[in-house]
């Protein structure tokens, strides 16, 4: 019997783990990624000996990908080593109030940290974690199937879950129902930030996120989150998937509705189907043409909210901050006003938050000998009129050096040897992504679940989408869900068996089992 033929438009993380899936169901598979290594957000920035992750720092909830990687016949854990954090990261509080918490999963730890914040507040983070672990279970099912239509609202998971999710109440009130203390409420919701939006834009469903941190670990990858991807793009070709780098996808070819080929400058490829791993708003404008669009039209997805975009430097630096951990976010002391002018006034802030990723304190490889990275995200604007990166990037790239005093590198610019720097007109241009939203649609209420992009896609017979621009959402372990999902709708339209998918599960070793824990990082 002749094998379906499976075309992936792009090597991210989730065209990746759709690679494997597929080729294990016994698909012909061919990856087409635009750019010359894989990975897409997540590959690896190299240069005079430093390595860089360009987008995703922290992997959060191997759960998923583990999953993955077993129902391939592969252990994630020996494939990609990890280790996990502690702390998962320092947060410093800019203002008169100040204040630093360096996150742990040792809870009685947390109520000693959390006591010099708000004595009041004390054990309340256990309640917290008690009431998301319940959440999460209802959760799942949710995270874990396709939303095809309003009908699928009244499944019984999500009328089970209903009770938990509050769709209307923000992060920042649902955490508000257990901190008073203001600088805590952050603590636990600024994780809004991996979707890119503000934690009081953000639906409370994801206070989960804070949640997977605590309970299952921040993790590590040895050579970063980079070698994941670059891992199982190594698994896949020794699967017998063919993946073609520098070739973008030029054109498609339809007949009544259905894409039977896909056209790149060096060949065409016919496919049974096809997986999108492109981002969606970008590739769907440029390459669908907009007249055979009913709902997903160019004037449709220009009017969609889109999440923020980042500020990017990366620094490779003499010497090492040894008292700094691995990951560090300062919280500015005007944060609501920054969030506001990130995402409705559209400008730079003048006293931005920054993250900070001091990585070779735990993976000394990334950096020749007597050196370190540094990584520095600024969330900003995506793009807009409002601010043209061609005057500011430069300014802007000074007042971030100053904000990092505030986290004790105030002799940064002595101290650097190379830098790489990416602005939101750098992702749009160099890296294909709409508007440079680094975390794609918003993930609001009315961009969530059937009514974003489906990863069965409506518009075209034949092509799926994976990636943050579809169901689940952004962020590592729902992208590779995605593609979970994705797969086990294309093989059951190909009439090919899901078994091996759906029994992922069973007998998967906990992932924390398998990773090493580290030794907690001195503190300030």
């Amino acid at each position: 019997m002749q094998k379906k033929k499976v075309v992936i438009v792009g090597a991210g993380p989730g065209g990746l783990a759709s690679a494997m899936q597929l080729a294990e169901a016994g698909c012909e598979v061919t990856v087409l990624e635009r750019r010359d290594r894989v990975g897409g957000r997540t590959s690896a920035i190299e240069t005079e000996g430093f390595r860089f992750d360009c987008g995703p720092t922290f992997f959060l909830y191997p759960r998923v990908l583990a999953e993955i990687f077993h129902s391939v016949g592969r252990d994630l854990m020996e494939e990609v080593p990890m280790e996990r954090l502690d702390p998962q990261y320092r947060l410093t509080f800019g203002g008169d109030a100040g204040g630093i918490l360096d996150c742990t999963p040792d809870m009685d730890e947390m109520d000693r940290q959390i006591a010099k914040f708000s004595p009041k507040d004390v054990g309340q983070l256990r309640r917290y974690m008690d009431d998301n672990r319940d959440k999460l279970e209802k959760f799942r099912p949710i995270l874990e199937s396709p939303f095809n239509s309003p009908l699928d609202l009244l499944r019984p998971s999500l009328l089970a879950a209903a009770s938990k999710l509050h769709p209307f109440r923000s992060l920042g009130k649902e955490l508000q129902r257990y901190f008073s203390d203001p600088r805590l409420v952050i603590a636990f919701a600024f994780q809004a930030k991996y979707l890119g939006m503000s934690p009081f834009n953000c639906p409370s469903l994801f206070s989960i996120l804070s949640f997977l941190e605590y309970e299952h670990g921040v993790f590590h990858p040895l050579g970063g989150c980079s070698r994941v991807s670059e891992r199982m793009a190594e698994i896949a070709e020794e699967m017998g998937v063919t993946i073609r780098l520098n070739e973008p996808v030029d054109s498609i070819e339809i007949q009544n509705q259905r894409v039977t080929a896909l056209r790149t400058a060096q060949d065409r490829y016919s496919a049974d189907a096809i997986v999108v791993n492109a981002d969606f708003a970008d590739w769907m404008t440029k390459t669908v043409p907009n007249e055979i669009r009913r709902r997903w039209k160019d004037e449709k997805i220009e009017k969609k909210k889109f999440s923020c975009s980042t500020f990017m430097l990366y620094l490779g630096i003499e010497g090492i901050y040894e008292d700094l951990p691995h990951h560090n976010i300062h919280i500015s002391e005007t944060y609501d006003r920054n969030l506001r002018e990130i995402e409705v006034d559209h400008v730079l802030s003048a006293d931005p938050s920054v993250y900070v990723q001091n990585a070779c304190v735990t993976d000394p490889s990334l950096a020749p000998a007597g050196c370190s990275t540094l990584y520095v995200l600024v969330p900003v604007s995506h793009q807009s009129e409002n601010i043209d990166w061609s005057i500011e990037a430069d300014g802007f790239r000074e007042k971030t050096l100053d904000q990092l005093a505030a986290i004790g590198l105030g002799d940064i610019r002595e101290r650097i040897r190379i830098e790489h720097r990416i602005t939101p007109d750098d992702w749009v241009n160099d890296y294909a992504i709409y508007k440079g939203a680094t975390f794609n649609l918003a993930h609001n209420l009315g961009q969530m679940l059937h009514l974003r992009p489906k990863n069965r896609f409506d518009e075209l017979d034949g092509v799926y989408l994976v990636g943050g621009g579809t169901h689940p959402g952004s962020g590592l372990p729902v992208i590779y869900e995605s593609s979970r999902i994705s797969s086990r709708l294309l093989l059951e339209d190909l009439g090919i068996s899901t078994q091996f998918i759906d029994e992922s599960a069973k007998g998967i070793p906990e992932p924390l089992a398998s990773a090493k824990a580290l030794t907690p990082s001195p503190t300030i």
